[in-house]
């Protein structure tokens, strides 16, 4: 998730990496005669790489030069530019993160895009589970949402394109299109015996928020249980929860749901300022951990805390609820403020960082992960709720959410 989203808060980092150092300096020097190598930059900066050789690459390099002929008749010429993203990709590659990756020139442009919120596509949040591209959850009202697509549902083919070798990033790609073209996924399901083929049509997506609207099943029910559906972690996100906290307060409820199910995340800011509500100031909300790179980074509730002891409630969550939802979902139940109900959320529990390499490639590097208040690993697992309820196809097809109303029956028995 980039900073979680960070999948949407951005760091752009001005300092280089190695790695950009490595595709700089690949065109101004060369290497010692250890095969150490020594980037150089303008103003005559040096960086020294240690204990690194580089020889086997260079001669990798040569060996291609002189003698690689293509096996097809159609030969298309590979530029240095484009060998140097490939060299860099395979770098990223090498650690074995489906989350750390280079963004050449055409995919970082389709980043931005995603991360501006202004594209067209099918609406749904995608990830790499157990080597395999998963859907982490459709957004509501959106083109995959109606389609039929489901959180967890595998994505073996898009346009007849195999995906198993393909990042997320690479994915996205291909998914995006002009506004009414088609775009046909090939799809394992659980509980399916054969793949599913789902042609969806793009569209324009605007992306939902909230909703305490009695349509959605939000807002005040009938038995006195009141609901507030969250999308996802946008900028707005935090101003459009208060304001649905402050109609809670007015319904003269004590019992509130709050579903976070297909949640894909967003920023981590959203995910504190919402749990400060609830939490005491300086209680933790999230670790982020950068292993042996740095110290650990705190974010603590900034204790608005509005709630007395009286408050009930529970956190609905599924395998579509990931990063910010994560982390909201697991302060709230380890400060002994809710409980969970539903279905094992996704794990999606690290953070990237976009960093500049050139003036038109990126690389999105994982940089550290979330650890819940208690010091478990939010990737490692995902979270177990207190309470299972899993939710049948057929009741999905009927409209009958058994979660919800185990939730609402579990805060009217308290």
């Amino acid at each position: 998730m980039l900073a979680p989203r960070h999948n949407i808060i951005l760091i752009i980092a001005i300092a280089v990496l190695l790695v950009g150092a490595f595709a700089l300096g690949m065109y101004v020097d060369g290497t010692r005669e250890d095969g150490t190598f020594i980037p150089v930059f303008a103003g005559d900066s040096t960086v020294k790489v240690p204990d690194v050789d580089f020889s086997p690459v260079w001669k990798a390099w040569n060996v291609l030069d002189e003698k690689y002929v293509s096996a097809s008749s159609t030969d298309s010429t590979v530029s240095s530019e484009e060998r140097v993203w490939g060299m860099i990709q395979g770098l990223a590659d090498s650690l074995g993160d489906p989350y750390t990756v280079f963004l050449p020139p055409a995919d970082a442009e389709v980043f931005e895009a995603d991360i501006s919120g202004n594209f067209e596509g099918v609406g749904m949040e995608i990830a790499t589970r157990d080597n395999t591209l998963t859907v982490v959850s459709p957004l509501k009202d959106t083109p995959a949402y109606k389609a039929g697509i489901q959180s967890g549902d595998k994505l073996i083919e898009i346009d007849g394109k195999k995906t198993d070798t393909l990042s997320v990033d690479q994915a996205v790609k291909l998914i995006r299109g002009e506004r009414g073209t088609e775009v046909v996924f090939t799809i394992v399901r659980d509980n399916e015996t054969e793949p599913l083929t789902i042609p969806v049509i793009r569209d324009t997506i605007q992306i939902p928020t909230i909703s305490i609207d009695s349509e959605d099943g939000a807002g005040l029910r009938a038995d006195g249980v009141f609901v507030i559906q969250l999308y996802n972690f946008s900028a707005i996100s935090q101003h459009l929860f208060r304001d649905a906290l402050r109609e809670f307060v007015l319904s003269g409820s004590d019992k509130l749901v709050l579903d976070l199910r297909g949640n894909p995340g967003g920023f981590l800011e959203a995910a504190v300022d919402m749990a400060s509500w609830f939490l005491p100031v300086g209680k933790v909300v999230v670790e982020e951990n950068f292993g042996q790179n740095e110290k650990p980074k705190v974010h603590r509730s900034r204790g608005y805390n509005v709630f007395n002891k009286n408050l009930k409630m529970t956190v609905l969550v599924n395998r579509g609820s990931a990063s910010a939802s994560e982390i909201l979902a697991a302060a709230l139940r380890e400060h002994g403020i809710a409980t969970l109900i539903g279905e094992r959320t996704f794990g999606k529990g690290s953070v990237q960082e976009l960093v500049s390499i050139t003036e038109n490639t990126s690389l999105k590097v994982t940089i550290a992960r979330w650890l819940t208040p208690n010091g478990n690993s939010i990737s490692d697992f995902g979270l177990e709720p207190d309470i299972t309820v899993e939710l049948s196809a057929e009741e999905k097809e009927k409209g009958i959410d058994s979660q919800l109303e185990r939730a609402a029956g579990f805060l009217t028995s308290l």
